[in-house]
């Protein structure tokens, strides 16, 4: 199948007309994100049954024509590991497309395992093994060549193969309703927007901070969040982690006392030094009532551990009966928390469904466990 490369509005315009009686299309982009905070779009590959399309952001200023058509109300977007390719449409748009269809997802609940990646679950459902000779393309470059373009459009020639076989696999088995939550959770402008002031949760080692410590580190981290949406730059571009981490613990009061902290050059000093001196007062003025709280999950005991080892062998056991892989469903961290009495993804959706209502059923004494040499008996009581 020839694969039509859109530069021109007209050749766009054309395409989105050839695709309009679609009501579902493979979709993949390829982005860059290295040197920036958004990320740049540089290529979108989209498919039917019939065409296989790249289309180049790069060379066209309007994409309206095919957002339009994404955007339409009767129309499917099919994407593997979604997540990405949608903050894209959302900063492009500020919305999501409607409706969703994440095939890495619909390999979840149908026993392919956990977050597969696209290039494995093509070789397991198709029995095909895709060139990787460009994974590493700087797609910002141009012109691409012709097997770059193979290449790029591999990621829906086979991504249309994929929805075919697993929605008539969900439709069959009767689990493409377990993953209505999930899909609408793609589709929520709330999944892609950020919070400055909770940007600090992202910095690792903030938890070995004190409350008022985070505090300061709250502004902080909301004003290089902040400068690095204003500047199109990686947050660490502005400041480093470390160097973040330092500022907030010893929350210096002047740029000469600025330069103890440790990885802080003089450019930020120069550059930042008086932003930096103003986040620190206000995070040092807020009320102690109303400082940050690092969450972290109360210790379990010893009897409360034995509880988590026996709901831990009713989930594999509940997965093995539906062939899902148990990784996919829930950690160990996600079964404490249902032990803790707090919130959890499994009370939610078809993890619920499947596996979360009965390890609720045995807490509440609804279900009691007992073995042989060859399985694990469940017993209703």
């Amino acid at each position: 199948m020839t694969i039509q490369y859109v530069d021109t509005p007209d050749s766009l315009a054309d395409l989105c007309e050839q695709l309009s009686g679609s009501t579902w299309l493979a979709v993949d982009t390829e982005f860059h994100r290295e040197k920036t905070y958004f990320p740049e779009l540089c290529l979108v590959q989209i498919a039917n049954d019939e065409i296989i399309a790249c289309v180049d952001p790069l060379a066209l200023d309007d994409l309206t024509p095919l957002l339009d058509l994404f955007y339409r109300d009767d129309m499917t977007l099919v994407f593997h590991a979604a997540r990405q390719d949608l903050e894209l449409f959302f900063m492009l748009r500020d919305k999501l497309p409607p409706h969703v269809f994440d095939t890495q997802l619909a390999a979840t609940v149908l026993g392919y395992g956990d977050q597969i990646g696209y290039g494995n679950l093509v070789k397991q459902c198709l029995d095909v093994d895709l060139d990787k000779a460009h994974a590493r393309t700087d797609w910002r470059q141009r012109p691409l060549s012709s097997e770059q373009l193979e290449y790029a459009a591999d990621d829906v020639r086979y991504l249309r193969e994929l929805y075919h076989q697993l929605n008539h696999r969900l439709t069959e088995t009767g689990r493409l309703t377990w993953l209505k939550e999930d899909f609408a959770t793609l589709s929520a402008v709330k999944t892609y927007q950020e919070d400055p002031h909770k940007s600090w949760q992202r910095i690792k080692g903030a938890g070995r901070l004190k409350p008022s410590q985070l505090a300061v580190l709250q502004q902080l981290g909301a004003w290089r969040e902040q400068r690095a949406i204003k500047h199109n730059l990686p947050r660490r571009w502005i400041l480093k982690d470390d160097v973040m981490l330092d500022l907030a613990r010893f929350a210096p009061t002047s740029t000469e006392s600025m330069k103890k902290i440790r990885g802080l050059e003089q450019r930020d000093i120069d550059r930042h030094g008086t932003a930096i001196l103003e986040a620190i007062k206000t995070g040092k003025a807020v009320p102690k009532s109303e400082w940050p709280v690092m969450k972290r999950p109360t210790p379990l005991s010893n009897q409360q551990d034995a509880v988590v080892d026996a709901l831990m062998a009713l989930l594999r056991q509940r997965c093995d009966e539906q062939s899902i892989t148990p990784a996919a469903v829930a950690s160990r961290k996600d079964v404490e928390a249902l032990v803790r009495d707090e919130e959890t993804s499994l009370r939610q959706g078809w993890r619920y469904e499947i596996v979360g209502q009965q390890l609720e059923d045995f807490l509440n004494g609804k279900l009691s466990l007992s073995g042989s040499h060859k399985q694990l008996e469940i017993q209703q009581r």
